[in-house]
């Protein structure tokens, strides 16, 4: 079992020059994990997702000082990892065509399917082609209230945007997701 330890503790390690490099080996021990399947879940693809998480460390890693505490240190390496896994999903959509040819992202089961990372069964392939069908903000939303469970004054820390906005943003997920479970077309 893997030994937890606080974020003062860890932030008072990289505080000082002779333990910054254990401080952030157990920054990294204690949130990769969790952040990986956050990122996962966003982008779909196992060496997608270690990409962006790897990208998201080097940027605590350089702006690790810049972190002031007024979040909690989870919440903002989720802002982190959410941003760049927005930028991945944004740059990888400008590369790509097939999801215009392809609305209901045929591609993406048959790349679940494959992938031999994925665990889940026809119901949770199912679910993330839906949410797969997701503006990638909206995903984010709904992946870090569904999956995570995040109360929604952290996910405005991490999302830059209004409790009132992404109430309204995973109701309108949920309803999408809905109606492609019942393959009713929406807008």
């Amino acid at each position: 079992m893997k030994e937890q330890f606080s974020d003062e503790y860890i932030m008072d390690l990289l505080s000082k020059e002779a333990t910054h490099e254990r401080g952030f080996l157990l920054l990294m021990q204690t949130y990769q994990e969790p952040l990986y399947r956050h990122v996962r879940r966003m982008v779909f693809d196992h060496d997608d997702a270690n990409d962006v998480i790897q990208n998201a460390f080097v940027k605590v890693f350089r702006n690790i000082e810049r972190f002031e505490g007024k979040s909690k240190l989870f919440t903002w390496l989720y802002r982190i990892a959410t941003n760049e896994a927005i930028t991945f999903l944004s740059n990888r959509n400008r590369k790509e065509t097939d999801t215009i040819d392809d609305p209901n992202n045929a591609h993406l089961a048959n790349q679940l399917r494959a992938d031999a990372f994925f665990d889940g069964d026809e119901i949770q392939l199912r679910l993330q082609q839906a949410i797969a069908t997701l503006p990638d903000k909206q995903r984010a939303v709904f992946n870090l209230r569904y999956y995570d469970e995040m109360p929604y004054e952290e996910m405005s820390v991490v999302l830059d945007t209004s409790v009132g906005a992404l109430k309204a943003s995973y109701h309108h997920a949920a309803k999408k997701i809905e109606a492609f479970f019942k393959g009713i077309e929406v807008d």
